[in-house]
């Protein structure tokens, strides 16, 4: 199980939007070994007023949070990110320099999706990667 929500300047995010998701999907797939149909994108274009950023970055400034079920070794979580800023540069168009992600970790049972606990659930991929 994965969630990601993924921020941006409404003027570059919605023109990239789908071109984007699907490279995270694809990385995901990749390094976390996430099924196909298993995509949970959230998008949350913002005004310029309302996405303040650190200095350096361009309108391109893209964040990336991504919440999945513990169990990850290192390893897979930083082949996670570096796939994400690789292909999403090469794919997307947006640089090393605009891209933050961050990955939230939280314990299975705090997860609750098609009427169980996340601890209940029989998952059909690996979460221990």
């Amino acid at each position: 199980m994965a969630q990601i929500k993924i921020y941006g300047l409404r003027s570059n995010l919605l023109p990239v939007r789908e071109k984007l998701s699907n490279t995270i999907h694809r990385c995901s797939m990749e390094a976390l070994g996430l099924p196909e149909d298993k995509r949970a994108h959230r998008f949350f274009p913002l005004d310029r007023e309302d996405f303040l950023m650190p200095g350096g970055r361009s309108d391109a400034y893209t964040i990336i949070e991504i919440s999945i079920i513990e169990g990850r070794t290192i390893e897979t979580r930083k082949k996670l990110i570096r796939l994400l800023f690789d292909r999403i540069r090469d794919e997307v168009g947006i640089a090393h320099q605009d891209i933050e992600i961050c990955i939230y970790e939280s314990p299975a049972e705090n997860w609750g999706f098609r009427g169980f606990h996340g601890d209940e659930v029989q998952l059909d991929y690996k979460v221990r990667i």
